[in-house]
């Protein structure tokens, strides 16, 4: 089968490999019909992610046909049209019995690990390096699906592939975020990032209630997508955002701050260069320019939400303010098993048709075409889906 294939930093390959086989009775074999290049793929192809090996299929967004199943899977038929959440999980763990699906206990085979950095291993991902299982990914042809009958969701005729492809992560992420900012009537949200998960945090917001979203970035093509979503919007290189946000919230701050940009947070002056020179140099990992923004500007009392993946460690928090501010942090990879009825609901109803997000359509052949438009967010370039 052809399958996009990492090897090394800014080099993705379209190449043949083995096609994946049936290793477990609970696994299923699925035929890709819609996968799509993630934000969180970029930490990959910008050589942030340890445990990469080259020959790696990319991938964690997918859905498609299943085309064999194991024994053991009764819940799911050959035919079916199904899509995949990101983290794979087992259903029977201690942590997949409390709804915690991407901290499962037995789906990395890896643990020790991501162990070694983080004390306990997460869930194992799709196409996310071996630290998180070595899992082939789902930019390819077909993929092995473990867990299959815990993990499929099966789309009921009438929705189209790319209506549905985002509860894999981007969807149920943006929705999360939007969750743990504990939204009561009338707060204010502010959300620096307005990539695809920002926009569906955008979105989640105003279902949970909340009376004005703020949305924070500089590409004007996304702050006009914020904006279609109702957002009010700020351009960091424009304004000083702290003070913009003071302004706009009556000096109080908005209620809950979220940070969907991540580890590639752009900063600007000193603390953006100081940020790039430590990463570059692995004296630290990560650049958590917004994180820093947004801990500094949230009322006190507030709610810091966590959707930005950050892979290990930062440098210079203002955890003075979090502490003397009683601020509460909450953040995860998403339990997507957790929310993918409830939003495929509000597909169905007519709430949201998240196929508003993507800006690009291209062969998997093209996928290589369609990291380097993402990353330098050329062409008006958003979110990008794929077709085997």
């Amino acid at each position: 089968m052809k399958a996009v294939c990492w090897h090394g930093t800014n080099d993705v390959r379209l190449e043949s490999v083995p096609d994946p086989k049936i290793i477990n009775p609970r696994d299923a074999i699925v035929k890709i019909t819609t996968t799509a290049i993630c934000g969180s793929d970029l930490h990959i192809y910008d050589g942030y992610i340890p445990t990469m090996e080259k020959g790696d299929i990319l991938g964690h967004e997918f859905m498609g046909e299943v085309v064999e199943l194991g024994s053991a899977v009764k819940n799911i038929k050959v035919g079916d049209r199904v899509v995949v959440p990101f983290p794979i999980s087992c259903g029977n763990c201690f942590f997949c019995q409390r709804d915690l699906w991407s901290l499962c206990d037995n789906s990395n085979p890896n643990a020790w690990m991501a162990e070694k950095i983080m004390g306990h291993s997460p869930s194992g991902i799709f196409g996310y390096s071996h630290m998180l299982g070595g899992y082939a990914g789902g930019q390819a042809e077909y993929v092995r699906v473990p867990f299959a009958d815990v993990g499929l969701l099966k789309i009921p005729d009438g929705l189209a592939d790319e209506q549905v492809v985002f509860l894999t992560d981007i969807f149920p992420t943006g929705y999360m975020a939007a969750e743990n900012c504990d939204i009561q009537p009338g707060d204010i949200v502010a959300i620096w990032g307005c990539g695809p998960v920002g926009q569906f945090a955008i979105r989640s917001a105003y279902m949970l209630g909340a009376e004005r979203v703020i949305a924070i970035d500089r590409v004007p093509e996304r702050l006009k997508m914020a904006k279609d979503g109702k957002a009010e919007v700020l351009n960091f290189e424009e304004i000083d955002v702290g003070e913009a946000l003071k302004e706009m919230t009556g000096g109080r701050g908005p209620d809950a701050v979220m940070d969907a940009v991540g580890m590639e947070a752009h900063g600007l002056g000193l603390e953006g260069l100081y940020d790039k020179a430590k990463q570059a140099v692995r004296l630290e990992s990560d650049r958590p320019h917004v994180l820093r923004q947004a801990i500094v500007a949230c009322r006190k009392g507030g709610t810091v939400s966590i959707p930005g993946v950050y892979g290990g460690f930062v440098d210079k928090m203002p955890m003075g303010a979090a502490m003397n501010k009683g601020l509460t942090f909450k953040m995860g990879q998403t339990h997507v098993h957790r929310y993918l009825r409830s939003l495929l609901e509000h597909i169905q109803n007519g709430d949201i048709d998240p196929s508003f997000v993507i800006t690009h359509r291209l062969p998997l052949e093209q996928a290589p075409h369609g990291y380097e438009i993402f990353k330098h967010k050329q062409d008006n370039c958003i979110k990008v889906v794929l077709k085997p």
